[in-house]
């Protein structure tokens, strides 16, 4: 499956979500990911639908599929946080979460805003 095609399905899935129909949006991107099993995309897209369905070990499995493929991820680590928030476990959760803070402000420091930016 090409990237743009890949693209083209998690679009049509997030729309699928948005639109009320949560099974057909995690059929295709179960699809996809039978497709393309490497795609950190679809991983996360599905951690946070099943995550927004509370299903949580669905969510958890999907989502440390995205975190093995990008574990430097800032919103992988934030999603992980919250899911292991909801399943009770407070260190897990603080740890994921502690990371995600991490990875913010090393992108603030190699990216810090334009100051002429705030002049309005």
């Amino acid at each position: 499956m090409t990237d743009e095609a890949l693209q083209a399905v998690i679009d049509d899935a997030t729309f699928d979500y948005t639109m009320g129909d949560a099974d057909q949006a995690i059929a295709k991107l179960d699809r996809a990911a039978t497709a393309a099993p490497d795609s950190f995309a679809v991983w996360h897209a599905l951690a946070e639908i099943h995550f927004s369905r509370r299903t949580l070990d669905e969510a958890l499995q999907a989502a440390e599929k995205a975190h093995a493929l990008r574990p430097n991820d800032l919103f992988i680590n934030t999603t992980l946080s919250r899911i292991w928030m909801e399943r009770g476990d407070k260190p897990m959760a603080e740890k994921f979460g502690a990371q995600a803070r991490v990875l913010g402000w090393k992108d603030q420091l190699q990216n810090p805003p334009d100051p002429a930016e705030g002049i309005n």
